[in-house]
């Protein structure tokens, strides 16, 4: 009787569940042969108004999961604020550093990490009224950031390789491995105009110029799916941060920004327009306010600039807090309530941190908002949910994630960015290449720190992950070889042992010290709520960039210099090696040192990339990102400045130590048979040949500038429009050809129109911003 009454039971349990699901598959938006716009509209004509502001709501969601053996479950936290408050969007699911107290021993490995987005979204399909899937927003600037991915070089490494195929490549890497886990929106490229190298964030940034920024972002933008949703291993890239974050006053995180909107127009605006037309589909909003309004309620670049204009349609999101900084930062609202109704005015579709956008449900039925004004932010969303074929397919499979995540191949592309990355500044008397024969002295506080390569985002690392430049050189040419002292740390004036690097750089035929800063952060800094570090007198630790950690000065912090200083005073030939955030002080290993390179933060394999360049077995051909000041009172310092020309100081030359655009190889290379031709319709064809003379194979990067000679409104002394990054034998010539268009000719004139005027126009090719080898002329008719 009893197993009777289990199989009736279990029957009828069955005939619910079918006629459930029969029930489910007769609203339009479960079906997937409708187009997307009637599946949006009628998924939107279902939801209350609470469900609707969930949807717009991204919460903070490492502590969203529990492990329990091999096995992951929704946390009583997830639960309650996805279950109950009906969150759609969660953010830094995977993410583990000291600030989110995630750690190899209790954060998620790739298999686990599947298993976690499978358990989360398996709540909310089975669980939730509408079965609306999540979506998850990861960091992702080098690199996702969570346990067991590939770490790539930073923006700031990314963007002195020159090469957009590369970036290209690592933008793949870097969405395959992300949707592997079940994440779906990946936060970067940044494309912030770095000007004042001060600033804690450059590290993230490709760099000063826009056509640089652009291009380089374009290209990560096209690896990470280019928009194209459909495919399964395509993220929904994020621009960061929008606009003018990275030019604050004083160089300090947040700052206000004081810019004209020609600047902007002209400058800042132009990489994010390069990259929303190569597909991204998601922009952020940026910590700062311009000319007094808070970006992130800025309506005029938000809805006029974003919508009107560049018919951006994805959604907007803002930076973490940052709405909620409109009321306690900035102060222009009196509430957390009117901020986020102002932000989402302003054309802001979601909040991360989901703080001020939890009271609008109040707000609407208060009159305060229209619901119209949610249901249009709620729509962006869901539509990008319905392109990712979430509703059909929102799981993916822990096993694949544990075979194609940081595989031998990706880390191969991580390897290549680093090698292309590296900058030779200083090689005097041919110091590098060095010879394999040669006993090395390693020495310096980023010889042999895993961390202090790798960049701020970046999650921690099991033991034998990262390859340090000693790892490095001790793999070229043998342990024996090899000898190895710290000599002293990034910050730390205590825990020094200079005589002892000095001991062993007499005993060595060369000396290669491993200088520069870090953004490893640890358990023992503190951390504002937005994640951003805070630089206090107790800290000891490297750090000294990465989010929060702005510079009064550039120089080498700790007892570096007198590391430096000491070592050059054996005699003995001293390369040195800068691992680095932001452009530091260089003038005295420029002065001083034989040979002299930065590697900006290489990444996982950078130690190995460092040690190809030192020893000949990669012709270094990576180029600056940026200027390099000789001092910090020429700040701010790049080469595009508008009329007239920089004049020196009383004390020195206003010129940069190192210009933008420059880096040495180990070949040469000869300009000539520069030719310019007219195409009609205000297009030219620019040619050129490139020979190397050297007796190396090497990559140039060949440069191209434009100078409008008379215009109606100021324009810059020289402006780079092209380039190209190129192999060329020795012995050999390479034919370039660049055609300079409308767009390179444009300028914002008086009215702050775009157009194209009549003149002449200096083109303008070389090696460098400073060193231009070849000049020609436009001649540009109405």
């Amino acid at each position: 009787m009893k197993n009777r009454d289990r199989l009736l039971c279990a029957v009828v349990s069955l005939c619910m569940a079918g006629n459930a699901m029969a029930a489910q598959k007769k609203f339009p938006y479960q079906q997937a042969n409708l187009p997307i716009s009637v599946r949006v509209s009628d998924l939107l004509s279902r939801m209350t108004l609470e469900e609707k502001v969930g949807q717009l709501r991204c919460t903070l969601a490492w502590n969203y999961y529990d492990i329990q053996g091999k096995k992951v479950v929704p946390s009583a936290l997830f639960e309650k604020e996805v279950g109950q408050e009906h969150v759609g969007m969660l953010w830094g699911t995977y993410r583990a550093d000291p600030w989110t107290r995630k750690s190899l021993s209790n954060g998620l490995n790739p298999e686990l990490a599947a298993k976690a987005g499978n358990a989360m979204q398996k709540y909310v399909m089975e669980k939730s009224r509408l079965g609306i899937p999540l979506f998850l927003a990861e960091e992702a600037p080098h690199g996702h950031m969570a346990i067991g991915t590939t770490v790539f070089p930073t923006g700031f490494g990314m963007a002195a390789t020159w090469s957009p195929m590369l970036i290209e490549a690592a933008g793949k890497v870097i969405a395959k491995e992300i949707r592997l886990q079940g994440g779906h929106i990946s936060y970067g490229p940044v494309l912030d105009l770095s000007r004042d190298p001060r600033w804690s964030r450059v590290e993230e940034t490709m760099g000063e110029d826009p056509t640089l920024s652009g291009e380089i972002g374009a290209a990560m933008v096209r690896g990470l799916g280019g928009g194209n949703l459909s495919n399964p291993y395509a993220t929904l890239a994020t621009l960061k941060h929008f606009i003018g974050y990275g030019t604050t006053e004083g160089g300090q995180n947040g700052n206000p920004t004081f810019l004209g909107m020609r600047e902007i127009q002209e400058n800042f605006l132009p990489p994010f327009k390069r990259a929303i037309d190569a597909g991204a589909l998601s922009v952020m909003t940026s910590y700062n306010s311009l000319d007094g309004i808070p970006c992130t309620a800025n309506d005029y670049f938000l809805k006029k600039v974003l919508r009107q204009d560049w018919k951006f349609r994805g959604f907007v999101v803002s930076d973490l807090y940052s709405i909620d900084g409109i009321w306690q930062t900035h102060h222009v609202a009196e509430t957390r309530q009117e901020a986020g109704v102002m932000a989402l005015k302003a054309g802001v579709d979601v909040d991360l941190g989901a703080l001020a956008y939890q009271p609008l449900v109040d707000a609407c039925q208060k009159k305060m908002v229209d619901e119209a004004l949610i249901d249009s932010a709620v729509a962006q969303v869901l539509r990008m949910k319905f392109e990712m074929g979430l509703f059909e397919h929102p799981y993916v499979d822990p096993k694949q994630a544990t075979k194609e995540v940081r595989t031998a191949e990706n880390m191969d592309v991580a390897y290549r960015v680093a090698q292309a990355a590296v900058t030779l500044l200083e090689n005097k008397h041919n110091t590098l290449p060095l010879s394999k024969t040669m006993r090395v002295a390693v020495v310096g506080p980023n010889a042999d720190n895993d961390y202090n390569q790798l960049g701020d985002y970046t999650a921690p690392q099991a033991e034998g992950n990262v390859k340090t430049v000693l790892d490095g050189i001790r793999q070229k040419i043998g342990v024996g070889k090899v000898e190895y002292v710290k000599g002293c740390g990034v910050r730390d004036t205590v825990d020094v042992h200079i005589d002892e690097a000095v001991a062993a750089a007499r005993r060595a035929d060369v000396v290669v010290a491993v200088v520069g800063g870090s953004s490893a952060r640890d358990f023992k800094t503190s951390y504002k709520e937005t994640g951003a570090a805070v630089s206090d007198s107790k800290s000891l630790s490297d750090m000294d960039c990465g989010e929060g950690f702005d510079r009064a000065t550039l120089s080498l912090l700790g007892r570096q210099n007198e590391l430096l200083s000491a070592l050059r005073a054996t005699g003995k030939p001293l390369v040195v090696v800068y691992i680095e955030g932001r452009p530091l002080d260089k003038t005295w290993s420029a002065e001083h040192a034989d040979a002299l390179l930065t590697a900006y933060y290489p990444g996982q394999e950078g130690g190995r990339a460092i040690a190809d360049v030192l020893f000949g077995d990669y012709n270094p051909a990576g180029r600056l990102p940026v200027s390099v000041p000789a001092a910090v009172g020429q700040l701010p310092v790049y080469y595009n400045k508008k009329a007239p020309e920089t004049h020196n100081y009383v004390e020195m030359s206003a010129r940069p130590l190192y210009a933008f655009g420059y880096g040495l190889s180990y070949t040469t290379f000869k300009y000539s048979n520069l030719a310019v031709k007219s195409m009609g319709n205000q297009q030219f064809e620019v040619s050129f040949d490139v020979t190397n003379t050297g007796s190396r194979d090497g990559e140039e990067v060949a440069q191209l500038y434009l100078h409008d000679e008379v215009a109606s409104t100021v324009q810059p002394i020289k402006q780079l429009k092209h380039f190209e990054r190129a192999m060329i034998k020795k012995g050999e010539t390479k034919h370039f050809c660049f055609v300079v268009d409308q767009d390179d000719l444009s300028i914002v004139d008086r009215n702050m129109q775009h157009r194209v005027e009549p003149g002449r126009f200096d083109v303008l090719v070389g090696s460098s911003s400073d060193n231009i080898l070849l000049k020609g002329s436009i001649e540009v008719k109405e």
